[in-house]
Protein backbone atom coordinates (compact mmCIF):
# COMPACT_ATOMS: atom_id res chain seq x y z
CA UNK A 1 0.00 0.00 0.00
CA UNK A 2 1.49 3.65 -0.98
CA UNK A 3 1.94 6.09 1.20
CA UNK A 4 -1.09 7.90 -0.40
CA UNK A 5 -3.36 5.18 -0.39
CA UNK A 6 -2.54 5.22 3.83
CA UNK A 7 -3.12 8.41 4.29
CA UNK A 8 -6.46 8.34 2.63
CA UNK A 9 -7.61 5.19 4.51
CA UNK A 10 -6.58 6.62 7.93
CA UNK A 11 -7.67 9.99 6.80
CA UNK A 12 -11.27 8.39 5.87
CA UNK A 13 -11.32 5.90 9.27
CA UNK A 14 -10.91 9.32 11.38
CA UNK A 15 -13.25 11.09 10.15
CA UNK A 16 -15.95 7.76 10.76
CA UNK A 17 -14.25 8.25 14.29
CA UNK A 18 -15.27 11.71 15.01
CA UNK A 19 -18.56 11.41 13.24
CA UNK A 20 -19.22 8.52 16.21
CA UNK A 21 -17.36 10.58 18.82
CA UNK A 22 -18.72 13.68 18.66
CA UNK A 23 -22.33 13.39 19.66
CA UNK A 24 -21.04 11.19 22.64
CA UNK A 25 -18.62 14.75 23.17
CA UNK A 26 -21.21 16.61 22.83
CA UNK A 27 -23.84 15.40 25.24
CA UNK A 28 -20.73 14.96 27.63
CA UNK A 29 -19.70 19.01 27.33
CA UNK A 30 -23.33 19.74 27.42
CA UNK A 31 -24.17 18.03 30.77
CA UNK A 32 -20.87 20.32 32.18
CA UNK A 33 -21.53 23.75 30.87
CA UNK A 34 -22.96 26.27 33.24
CA UNK A 35 -26.73 27.65 32.76
CA UNK A 36 -24.83 31.00 31.81
CA UNK A 37 -23.29 29.42 28.63
CA UNK A 38 -25.46 28.48 25.82
CA UNK A 39 -25.86 24.89 24.62
CA UNK A 40 -25.74 25.46 20.76
CA UNK A 41 -23.82 27.81 18.93
CA UNK A 42 -22.14 27.72 15.77
CA UNK A 43 -19.50 27.04 15.51
CA UNK A 44 -19.73 24.47 18.23
CA UNK A 45 -18.16 25.77 21.61
CA UNK A 46 -17.33 22.27 23.15
CA UNK A 47 -15.46 23.53 26.21
CA UNK A 48 -17.50 24.44 29.42
CA UNK A 49 -16.53 27.51 31.65
CA UNK A 50 -16.45 26.45 33.96
CA UNK A 51 -17.19 22.72 34.35
CA UNK A 52 -20.25 21.87 36.75
CA UNK A 53 -21.52 18.95 38.41
CA UNK A 54 -24.76 20.44 39.52
CA UNK A 55 -26.64 18.75 36.67
CA UNK A 56 -25.21 15.23 37.39
CA UNK A 57 -26.51 15.84 41.22
CA UNK A 58 -30.01 17.14 39.92
CA UNK A 59 -30.19 13.49 37.76
CA UNK A 60 -29.46 11.76 40.48
CA UNK A 61 -31.13 12.86 43.34
CA UNK A 62 -34.40 14.02 41.40
CA UNK A 63 -35.85 10.49 39.98
CA UNK A 64 -34.80 7.07 41.72
CA UNK A 65 -31.52 6.83 39.77
CA UNK A 66 -29.78 5.00 42.25
CA UNK A 67 -32.83 2.51 42.42
CA UNK A 68 -32.86 1.71 38.34
CA UNK A 69 -29.69 1.79 38.12
CA UNK A 70 -29.32 -1.23 40.47
CA UNK A 71 -32.41 -2.72 38.85
CA UNK A 72 -30.41 -2.26 35.16
CA UNK A 73 -27.46 -4.36 36.61
CA UNK A 74 -29.35 -7.10 38.22
CA UNK A 75 -30.97 -7.57 35.17
CA UNK A 76 -28.01 -7.28 33.58
CA UNK A 77 -26.82 -10.60 35.88
CA UNK A 78 -29.59 -12.21 35.57
CA UNK A 79 -29.72 -12.14 31.97
CA UNK A 80 -26.18 -12.40 30.24
CA UNK A 81 -24.94 -15.10 31.76
CA UNK A 82 -27.48 -17.24 30.67
CA UNK A 83 -28.37 -16.28 27.86
CA UNK A 84 -24.97 -17.07 27.00
CA UNK A 85 -25.05 -20.55 28.01
CA UNK A 86 -28.23 -20.97 26.09
CA UNK A 87 -26.75 -19.86 23.45
CA UNK A 88 -23.89 -22.27 23.70
CA UNK A 89 -25.90 -25.35 24.58
CA UNK A 90 -28.50 -24.51 21.75
CA UNK A 91 -25.09 -24.32 18.86
CA UNK A 92 -23.09 -26.81 20.09
CA UNK A 93 -25.13 -29.63 18.80
CA UNK A 94 -26.39 -27.69 15.74
CA UNK A 95 -22.52 -27.34 15.23
CA UNK A 96 -20.60 -30.20 16.38
CA UNK A 97 -23.46 -33.72 16.15
CA UNK A 98 -24.84 -35.10 13.74
CA UNK A 99 -28.80 -35.79 13.85
CA UNK A 100 -31.47 -35.63 11.30
CA UNK A 101 -33.31 -32.38 11.04
CA UNK A 102 -30.55 -30.78 12.06
CA UNK A 103 -30.35 -28.16 9.03
CA UNK A 104 -34.12 -27.71 9.52
CA UNK A 105 -33.42 -26.80 13.43
CA UNK A 106 -30.86 -24.36 13.11
CA UNK A 107 -32.66 -22.79 9.98
CA UNK A 108 -35.87 -22.59 11.80
CA UNK A 109 -33.70 -21.11 14.19
CA UNK A 110 -32.24 -18.36 12.05
CA UNK A 111 -35.44 -17.89 10.46
CA UNK A 112 -36.45 -16.09 13.40
CA UNK A 113 -34.02 -13.20 13.15
CA UNK A 114 -36.48 -11.28 10.18
CA UNK A 115 -39.09 -11.32 12.72
CA UNK A 116 -39.35 -8.08 14.13
CA UNK A 117 -39.39 -7.99 17.98
CA UNK A 118 -42.63 -6.00 18.50
CA UNK A 119 -44.68 -8.62 16.33
CA UNK A 120 -43.50 -11.19 19.85
CA UNK A 121 -44.75 -8.79 22.03
CA UNK A 122 -48.65 -9.75 22.79
CA UNK A 123 -47.68 -13.82 22.36
CA UNK A 124 -44.72 -13.61 24.89
CA UNK A 125 -47.06 -11.10 27.25
CA UNK A 126 -49.95 -13.82 26.78
CA UNK A 127 -47.63 -16.03 28.34
CA UNK A 128 -46.29 -14.86 30.97
CA UNK A 129 -49.49 -13.28 31.99
CA UNK A 130 -50.48 -17.28 32.09
CA UNK A 131 -47.56 -17.88 34.12
CA UNK A 132 -48.09 -14.87 36.72
CA UNK A 133 -44.98 -13.41 35.20
CA UNK A 134 -46.35 -10.03 34.93
CA UNK A 135 -44.67 -7.22 36.67
CA UNK A 136 -41.59 -9.52 37.68
CA UNK A 137 -37.88 -9.53 36.85
CA UNK A 138 -38.01 -13.17 35.54
CA UNK A 139 -40.77 -11.77 33.22
CA UNK A 140 -38.33 -9.40 31.69
CA UNK A 141 -35.47 -12.32 31.91
CA UNK A 142 -36.67 -15.03 30.04
CA UNK A 143 -37.88 -14.08 27.23
CA UNK A 144 -34.43 -12.70 25.95
CA UNK A 145 -32.52 -15.81 27.21
CA UNK A 146 -32.51 -17.46 23.31
CA UNK A 147 -31.60 -15.37 20.82
CA UNK A 148 -31.13 -17.06 17.16
CA UNK A 149 -28.09 -14.24 16.60
CA UNK A 150 -26.47 -15.96 19.77
CA UNK A 151 -26.70 -19.34 18.06
CA UNK A 152 -25.68 -18.12 14.44
CA UNK A 153 -22.47 -16.93 15.65
CA UNK A 154 -21.52 -19.32 18.55
CA UNK A 155 -22.48 -22.38 15.70
CA UNK A 156 -20.08 -20.76 13.21
CA UNK A 157 -17.07 -20.28 16.12
CA UNK A 158 -17.48 -24.28 17.00
CA UNK A 159 -17.64 -25.42 13.46
CA UNK A 160 -14.08 -23.98 12.81
CA UNK A 161 -12.50 -25.63 15.87
CA UNK A 162 -10.23 -28.67 14.00
CA UNK A 163 -11.93 -31.83 14.39
CA UNK A 164 -8.61 -33.19 15.89
CA UNK A 165 -9.25 -31.72 18.98
CA UNK A 166 -12.52 -33.74 19.44
CA UNK A 167 -10.84 -36.77 18.27
CA UNK A 168 -8.41 -36.63 21.35
CA UNK A 169 -10.88 -35.89 23.46
CA UNK A 170 -12.93 -38.84 22.48
CA UNK A 171 -9.25 -40.82 22.53
CA UNK A 172 -8.83 -39.60 25.98
CA UNK A 173 -12.53 -41.01 27.46
CA UNK A 174 -13.95 -37.64 27.85
CA UNK A 175 -17.97 -37.99 26.85
CA UNK A 176 -19.93 -35.43 25.03
CA UNK A 177 -21.01 -33.32 28.13
CA UNK A 178 -16.93 -32.98 28.75
CA UNK A 179 -16.03 -32.46 25.56
CA UNK A 180 -18.53 -29.53 25.57
CA UNK A 181 -17.56 -28.04 28.71
CA UNK A 182 -13.67 -28.92 29.02
CA UNK A 183 -12.57 -28.65 25.54
CA UNK A 184 -15.35 -26.97 22.90
CA UNK A 185 -16.13 -24.01 25.50
CA UNK A 186 -12.95 -22.33 26.21
CA UNK A 187 -11.70 -22.32 22.82
CA UNK A 188 -14.51 -19.73 21.96
CA UNK A 189 -13.95 -17.52 24.78
CA UNK A 190 -13.66 -14.58 22.16
CA UNK A 191 -17.00 -15.27 20.53
CA UNK A 192 -18.76 -15.36 24.15
CA UNK A 193 -17.24 -12.49 25.11
CA UNK A 194 -18.24 -10.61 22.08
CA UNK A 195 -21.68 -12.31 22.28
CA UNK A 196 -21.67 -11.12 26.21
CA UNK A 197 -20.77 -7.50 25.13
CA UNK A 198 -23.62 -7.24 22.41
CA UNK A 199 -25.73 -9.22 25.16
CA UNK A 200 -24.72 -6.43 27.84
CA UNK A 201 -25.84 -3.39 25.34
CA UNK A 202 -29.57 -5.01 24.45
CA UNK A 203 -30.52 -5.54 27.92
CA UNK A 204 -29.42 -2.01 29.59
CA UNK A 205 -30.88 -0.40 26.88
CA UNK A 206 -33.82 -2.56 26.39
CA UNK A 207 -36.64 -0.05 26.96
CA UNK A 208 -40.30 -1.57 25.06
CA UNK A 209 -40.56 -5.06 26.86
CA UNK A 210 -39.69 -3.77 30.42
CA UNK A 211 -42.49 -1.11 30.14
CA UNK A 212 -44.88 -3.77 28.63
CA UNK A 213 -44.10 -6.23 31.43
CA UNK A 214 -43.23 -4.28 34.49
CA UNK A 215 -46.35 -2.20 36.76
CA UNK A 216 -44.18 -0.95 39.56
CA UNK A 217 -41.84 1.80 39.28
CA UNK A 218 -39.70 0.50 41.62
CA UNK A 219 -38.66 -2.49 39.38
CA UNK A 220 -37.84 -0.32 36.31
CA UNK A 221 -34.66 -0.42 34.63
CA UNK A 222 -32.87 2.67 33.77
CA UNK A 223 -33.62 2.90 29.87
CA UNK A 224 -37.20 3.25 31.58
CA UNK A 225 -36.02 5.67 34.67
CA UNK A 226 -34.60 7.92 31.59
CA UNK A 227 -37.81 8.55 29.83
CA UNK A 228 -38.98 9.44 33.44
CA UNK A 229 -36.47 12.02 33.79
CA UNK A 230 -37.33 13.06 30.21
CA UNK A 231 -40.92 13.46 31.74
CA UNK A 232 -39.88 15.24 34.69
CA UNK A 233 -36.94 17.71 32.49
CA UNK A 234 -38.65 17.90 29.28
CA UNK A 235 -37.27 21.53 28.69
CA UNK A 236 -33.50 21.23 31.04
CA UNK A 237 -31.21 19.42 28.18
CA UNK A 238 -28.79 19.80 30.77
CA UNK A 239 -30.01 17.42 32.98
CA UNK A 240 -31.41 14.84 30.19
CA UNK A 241 -27.68 15.20 29.38
CA UNK A 242 -26.20 14.19 32.69
CA UNK A 243 -28.56 11.55 33.27
CA UNK A 244 -27.97 10.03 29.94
CA UNK A 245 -23.83 10.28 29.99
CA UNK A 246 -24.59 8.20 33.91
CA UNK A 247 -26.92 5.79 32.17
CA UNK A 248 -23.82 4.90 28.94
CA UNK A 249 -20.54 5.06 31.61
CA UNK A 250 -21.40 1.69 32.89
CA UNK A 251 -21.57 0.23 28.71
CA UNK A 252 -17.92 2.09 28.02
CA UNK A 253 -16.83 0.37 30.88
CA UNK A 254 -18.12 -2.95 30.23
CA UNK A 255 -16.67 -2.52 26.58
CA UNK A 256 -13.17 -1.51 27.52
CA UNK A 257 -12.77 -4.50 29.82
CA UNK A 258 -14.03 -6.76 27.12
CA UNK A 259 -12.76 -4.99 24.32
CA UNK A 260 -9.34 -7.13 23.50
CA UNK A 261 -11.87 -10.22 22.43
CA UNK A 262 -14.26 -8.26 20.48
CA UNK A 263 -12.65 -8.00 17.09
CA UNK A 264 -10.95 -11.56 17.81
CA UNK A 265 -14.13 -12.96 18.14
CA UNK A 266 -15.95 -11.18 15.14
CA UNK A 267 -13.25 -12.28 13.29
CA UNK A 268 -13.11 -15.62 14.09
CA UNK A 269 -17.27 -16.25 13.75
CA UNK A 270 -17.76 -15.11 10.55
CA UNK A 271 -15.09 -17.06 8.35
CA UNK A 272 -15.25 -19.87 5.84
Amino acid sequence: MTLLKKTFFYGLLSLIAVGFVLPFVMLVTSALKPPTQPLHSFPPDLIPRPPVLDFFVEAWTTISFPQYLWNSILLELLTVPAYLVVSALAAYPLARMRFRGRQVVFFLILSTMFLPGEVMLVPRFLVLSELGLVDTFAGVVLPGLLSAFGVFLLRQAFEQLPNELFEAARMDGCGPWQTFWRIALPQVRPTLATLAIIGFINVWNNFIWPLVVLSSEEKYPLALGLAYLAGTFGDDLRTMAAGTVMATIPVVVFFVAMQRHFIEGMTGSVKG
